[in-house]
């Protein structure tokens, strides 16, 4: 183990390049705690620093508070031993001043007199430095605004923009940010967007920023009649923000903004992922304010919505019975409404009474005033579920159909969870069934003990119902006639089997149907069909339709595991043509019937069977089962090409597995990946986030977590954020790494060099390609990926004038002719003429863009082709040699008929050649074109 000061060099170390969040905040109590061990006060100075900016970071203020106050006094004593500024990367200590009266403000805990010595000895301090007054200004400022000081707050607004900005000034993107915040409360909606994108165009960014700055402008955009605008800033900011529990009153602003715009499913879903934050951070209390004043308004609209009873997840936390108080069982949004504008009026009016202002009442007078404003932003990230049972079975009768309907299509827990229910039915022949159903479903559910407890009853429910010989058979068999999957039920079963031909029809059907299950059990499926074939005899004798129509289930899995889906296939249209089936069996069939559909690629006539059966099972009260049947509709809508139908049923299938437990995690993946098909690629970037989130939480393989980075930076690319795809294609290139997915790991760091050369970071784009092309030849199976690596690597040679690029297209083309790649071989061919052309070979550049072409064509890509052409045309014409271009300029037109923009380029061009070559009528009949 590494000495004590040479271990507090590394963890500083180590600090400084940890980016804020838990890990670096294990790293900073490490060094503070080894440093004032070591009882050196300078070391522990070093790491203080540290720890009241990872604090402040991480919304840790009782510790920031602590730990500058402890520099600060050191600093004061002795300044040449602790100074203000360590030169670290970091802040220094007069710029963590300006977080002090924030933080003390943001606690109605600390007195005005206490709030106001923080600013006099912050004043005091940065004059004794000699340091400029903005960043004073700038608390005040933020003071007075905070208070609800409005004319004071303005006044210095004004005269902070007239002061000189210096070191210790706000950021560019800080001080837009806060004065937008500023203008945005104070009814300047047009000024406080102008900011905003300045601070965006400017690239201006800071800890915080721009994700505050753009949660402060959603309002105003709306009122602006810019929904797009909003609905993409508030897309980015809360997807920048959802992470860090710090940033509260950014996700306030997030769900205000997702309640006003008709998207109150979101609303809810933000509130249950972050009410928990309310626990975080006990000294911000404004943020508090501003989170329960936005839960309650978004949830009021959940409750307008018509979802006053929906469970609100986390609320019931016995951290947050200080905001909501005790409450006996789970929060409904209408309850939890009121209790949540409750606990804000209370906390704004300490503050209020601090501050003897109005500032607090008056936000929240603002906030109600939104009730009567309402915008149609459409983001399909969450969806209610209405309660699927909608009509409550009136006595224990109808209980007992409903318990045989959820029985009969196989929803285990939903049918234990009716049962009770039904128990009260006066027939006893009907509770010997209820009976049977809950022994068949603990077997099932391996609770055998459970189930040899509760047999008795069934025998004597039996025998009340004057079924003595079926008591009799069960009382020897046991659990056997129930699933019990033993040898010895086995054998018991044969034996009776032997000797059945005595026992009424119904038993014999039974014990046929239980040696059929357990051959299917045992993967016997041809001596479960003759055991069926027994049953359905038995049971027709008996005339019992609903266990022959279990028999006809029973024969036709068998059939599915024997393989013949033709014949399965078969049987389940005869089945579900039949007019006395249950509301269980045909959900049942229509759901076997889907897969099997999707099996044989008839995407859309499975979709609409699965569709059916969620249609069914929803009308049973069978969620668990309906949260299923939603992803088996949802997958066929995607493999049938219609990723909006998909993203539809994914996205009550997220939510039903929610309310109900489950994979949350891979229900979102599917619906994320739905949504970036449909291009919904910023709320697919989203949820790709949580997934990915929620993965590295699980620990799962590597080789998953890195499919959810790759999918979230190619969401993030096609949402414009490729800063933040660069480093999500990073990242899961080494999680590839780290699973020895060598030909995934290639492509992740191929797209990862494709958005660096669009941004003209050319250098690190060859050495990723460089690094991809030695990593894909691990993989020499993947010919894909392989040639798509090559492919790259060639065309940044190429455009660099090296003529490394040659081999490498040598190396892709052969690849696609043995694999009869046409389009590869068309395309690598046109790079190889592009590449030519920038040696200024001019000759083999046209030619081998005119063979692309003659490939393209062949294939009949005309677009690609014209572009070949195109390009040919370019380089005669640039060359001299204009007469020549022409007629592959007008080659170049015909390809490009049903490609507007490519027909407009060749006309245009085409016309200037020519008019160069004085062919004007010619030029005119071709300029012409454009307006056909």
């Amino acid at each position: 183990m590494a000495r004590p000061q040479k271990r507090f060099t590394q963890l500083i170390e180590e600090i400084d390049r940890t980016p804020w969040g838990p890990a670096e905040q294990a790293l900073v109590a490490e060094a503070v705690a080894l440093a004032v061990e070591l009882g050196d006060e300078q070391l522990e100075y070093e790491a203080r620093m540290r720890q009241t900016a990872s604090a402040n970071m991480n919304g840790a203020t009782d510790v920031m508070l602590n730990s500058f106050a402890w520099c600060l006094a050191r600093h004061d004593a002795d300044p040449q031993r602790f100074p203000a500024d360590l030169e670290y990367g970091g802040a220094d200590l007069m710029w963590q001043f300006k977080w002090m009266a924030s933080s003390l403000r943001s606690s109605p805990a600390f007195s005005l007199d206490q709030i106001a010595a923080v600013l006099d000895d912050m004043e005091e301090h940065y004059r004794a430095a000699g340091l400029g007054i903005s960043g004073v200004l700038t608390a005040r400022f933020e003071d007075a605004w905070d208070a609800g000081r409005i004319d004071e707050a303005e006044a210095l607004r004004v005269q902070l923009e007239a002061t000189p900005r210096d070191d210790h000034s706000h950021c560019d993107a800080c001080g837009r940010s806060q004065v937008a915040g500023f203008f945005a409360e104070t009814d300047r909606d047009a000024e406080a967007i102008r900011l905003v994108e300045e601070m965006l165009e400017g690239g201006f960014s800071c800890g915080e920023e721009p994700e505050h700055a753009l949660s402060r402008v959603l309002v105003p955009y709306l009122r602006a009649g810019r929904p797009d605008d909003a609905k993409s800033a508030h897309l980015r900011s809360y997807r920048l923000a959802k992470d860090n529990p710090d940033n509260l009153r950014i996700v306030a602003n997030n769900i205000v903004f997702s309640a006003l715009t008709g998207n109150e499913a979101r609303a809810l879903a933000q509130i249950e992922r972050h009410i928990g934050w309310l626990a975080h951070d006990g000294l911000n209390v404004d943020a508090h304010f501003a989170a329960l004043a936005a839960f309650a308004f978004a949830l009021d609209r959940v409750t307008a919505a018509g979802h006053a009873h929906t469970p609100v997840r986390g609320a019931d936390s016995p951290a947050l019975i200080v905001f909501f108080e005790d409450h006996e069982g789970p929060w409904g949004a209408a309850d939890l409404a009121a209790a949540a504008w409750a606990s804000a009026e209370r906390i704004g009016a300490e503050f209020d009474h601090r501050d003897g202002t109005d500032g607090h009442a008056r936000a929240l007078v603002r906030l109600r005033a939104l009730a009567d404003e309402s915008y149609d932003v459409p983001i399909r990230s969450d969806a209610f579920v209405s309660s699927p049972d909608s009509t409550t079975p009136a006595d224990a009768d109808a209980w007992f159909d409903r318990v045989m309907d959820l029985a009969q299509f196989g929803a285990e827990h939903e049918t234990l969870q009716a049962l009770p229910h039904a128990l009260a039915v006066e027939d006893p022949s009907k509770l010997a069934q209820l009976m049977s159903m809950r022994l068949g479903i603990l077997i099932a559910l391996d609770r055998a003990d459970e189930a040899a407890e509760l047999l008795p009853a069934r025998i004597d429910a039996l025998r009340a119902a004057g079924l003595d010989v079926q008591a009799d058979l069960e009382q020897r068999l046991g659990l056997a006639t129930f699933g019990l999957d033993t040898p010895e039920a086995a054998a018991a079963l044969e034996d009776e089997l032997a000797t059945a031909a005595s026992l009424p029809a119904w038993s014999r059907g039974d014990l046929a149907i239980s040696r059929a299950s357990l051959h299917m059990h045992a993967d016997e499926p041809g001596a479960a069909l003759d055991m069926a074939e027994i049953a359905a005899r038995a049971f027709a004798e008996a005339g019992d339709v609903r266990l022959s129509n279990t028999t006809t289930l029973v024969a036709i899995a068998a059939v599915l595991q024997k393989g013949d889906i033709e014949a399965a296939a078969a049987l389940l249209d005869r089945f579900l043509d039949q007019d006395d089936l249950s509301i269980g069996h045909r959900a049942q069939a229509l759901q076997t019937r889907a897969r099997v559909r999707g099996g044989s690629e008839a995407f859309v006539e499975g979709a609409a069977d699965a569709d059916e059966a969620t249609r069914l099972l929803a009308g049973l009260g069978a969620t668990k089962a309906l949260a299923a049947a939603h992803l088996l509709a949802g997958a066929l809508w995607e493999d049938a090409g219609d990723p909006e139908k998909a993203v539809t049923r994914y996205r009550v299938t997220s939510r039903l597995v929610a309310q109900e437990g489950g994979d949350q995690a891979g229900a979102d993946f599917r619906l994320a990946r739905a949504m970036l098909a449909a291009g919904d690629a910023e709320v697919a970037a989203e949820l790709f986030g949580q997934v990915l989130e929620s993965e590295e939480q699980a620990e799962v393989h590597a080789a998953s977590r890195a499919m959810t980075a790759s999918l979230l930076a190619r969401a993030l690319a096609a949402s414009g954020e490729f800063g933040q795809a660069v480093g999500a294609f990073g990242y899961a290139a080494e999680l590839f790494g780290e699973a020895e997915e060598h030909a995934d790991q290639a492509v992740a760091l191929t797209e990862r060099a494709k958005i660096l050369a669009r941004f003209d970071e050319n250098d690190e784009a060859i050495e990723t390609l460089e690094a991809a092309s030695e990593i894909v030849r691990k993989a020499p199976d993947a010919v894909g990926a392989l040639a798509d690596v090559l492919h790259n690597l060639g065309q940044a040679y190429g455009a660099r004038q090296d003529d490394r690029a040659f081999a490498l297209f040598d190396e892709v083309a052969a690849l696609a002719q043995e694999h009869g790649a046409g389009w590869l071989l068309a395309d690598v061919t046109d790079s190889r003429g592009r590449a030519l052309a920038q040696f200024g070979r001019t000759e083999e550049a046209v030619a081998a863009a005119l063979t692309a072409a003659d490939g393209f064509a062949a294939i009949g890509d005309a677009g690609s082709a014209g572009g070949s052409e195109l390009f040919a045309a370019r380089l005669l014409a640039g060359d001299d040699r204009a007469a020549d271009a022409v007629p592959i300029y007008r080659s170049a037109l015909e390809h490009a008929a049903e490609v507007p923009p490519l027909r407009q380029v060749s006309a245009l061009e085409l016309g200037t050649v020519l008019e160069s070559l004085g062919r004007h009528v010619e030029a005119a009949e071709v300029r012409a074109l454009l307006d056909a």
